[in-house]
């Protein structure tokens, strides 16, 4: 749903002409207001109002970033469909869809393009090592972020009034991978990888307290990249070890292959993961290994979700392809978002964000309601084992 150049041009020509004559077209911020609290005028019929969404639509993990698009997208055009009215305005939305690159240098210019689009709130950034970052360029500019599947505590934990997220954190993701190991699976010798990243250290740090204070021992601590394809130099300092089981902390895109190379070099250990590397996707990555890996979700399976079947319906017969993971989190941002612009009865960024803490709301992933520093205040993890390549349930933690 992107505007295209020569409409864009022509809604900017109106909207000169109206300042001119001293008017305001619908939705435009008062003089002195910030850039992100006025929304772009459209036709008379309507107001166009931006909502930013952020991940990675290139590179590895690509097939995530376009899946939480798909879900912010679906949300849009199902609004749209429906009509919205706000202050009395007909409002038409529209997704500004942006791509970071899971880059933090370049998230960080995304961050800034939307505020400079003056979008209204922001669904993003995917990786944590991204939001962080970018958070301090929605915190300068009273714009509400909702992250659908930045897991790190950091993230909400810095004292920003616009930092939101509809997962939960590494701090219970870690403990309850950590309880896998050391309770269901009896783990004494546990060896630790991660990809450096925000998101893989800060999940490997969590498992590795939680699993020390059981009383196991970490006879390995390694790191690799989020770029790295050959892991037999960790994994053959990992199999000397000898460890009952191995956790890894990164996405899917080096997870699958380092779970093939330690099956090809004969290691026995289980291996663990968090959501990054929970997909589909991994399973191809990692071949008949993936029968090896058990990992979690910072959120509810799709099919343990009361309207997940009919989320998946309407996803897989507009994008003709399956959910990945966070879509069904991407798809409630964006209603929340709505929700918090119809108790504000206002479509100005700041308005938005004042009515965010009070948000109550029923979703496809549940109940959402958050907490002081904007994480939810109930949450649940998904733990996953692999049957025939494809992710099966094996238990459901709330939190």
């Amino acid at each position: 749903m992107r505007v295209k150049f020569a409409y864009a041009v022509s809604i900017a020509a109106a909207v000169a002409m109206l300042t001119a004559c001293g008017k305001k077209p619908d939705g435009e911020a008062g003089a002195g207001a910030s850039a992100a609290s006025a929304p772009v005028a459209a036709a008379s019929e309507a107001t166009i109002v931006k909502i930013g969404h952020a991940a990675p639509l290139t590179g590895g993990i690509a097939h995530l970033g376009k899946d939480n698009e798909n879900g912010a997208r679906l949300a849009v055009e199902e609004i749209n469909a429906q009509g919205l009215t706000i202050d009395g305005h007909k409002i038409e939305l529209q997704l500004d869809a942006q791509d970071d690159a899971a880059d933090p240098k370049t998230g960080t210019g995304v961050a800034q393009k939307l505020v400079d689009d003056h979008v209204v709130a922001v669904v993003g950034h995917l990786n944590s090592g991204v939001s962080i970052p970018a958070s301090k360029i929605y915190r300068d500019a009273s714009i509400v972020q909702i992250s659908p599947s930045s897991t790190n505590p950091a993230y909400t934990q810095q004292g920003f009034k616009t930092t939101y997220r509809v997962v939960a954190t590494d701090a219970q993701q870690g403990p309850a991978l950590a309880n896998y190991a050391t309770k269901a699976l009896g783990a004494k010798r546990i060896a630790v990888v991660d990809d450096a990243t925000a998101y893989g250290k800060g999940l490997a740090d969590e498992f590795a307290k939680t699993v020390e204070a059981a009383g196991a021992k970490i006879v390995a601590r390694e790191a690799t990249n989020d770029k790295a394809t050959d892991f037999r130099a960790i994994l053959t300092k990992i199999k000397s070890v000898q460890p009952d089981v191995i956790m890894f902390g990164g996405m899917d895109a080096t997870g699958g292959p380092f779970t093939k190379q330690a099956a090809a070099l004969g290691i026995r250990a289980k291996i663990l993961g968090g959501d990054g590397v929970c997909t589909d996707k991994v399973g191809e990555l990692a071949g008949t290994a993936v029968q090896n890996l058990v990992c979690s979700e910072a959120g509810l399976a799709l099919s343990r979700m009361d309207r997940g079947a009919d989320f998946e319906k309407k996803y897989e017969d507009r994008f003709h392809t399956p959910v990945q993971i966070y879509a069904p989190f991407t798809y409630d941002a964006v209603y929340v978002i709505v929700d918090a612009m119809k108790r504000a009865n206002s479509i100005e960024a700041p308005k938005v964000l004042a009515a965010m803490p009070s948000t109550d709301y029923n979703g496809v992933i549940g109940h959402i309601a958050f907490d002081d520093k904007g994480d939810l205040k109930e949450g649940a993890i998904t733990l996953y084992d692999f049957k025939d390549g494809k992710k099966a349930v094996l238990d459901v933690v709330k939190m």
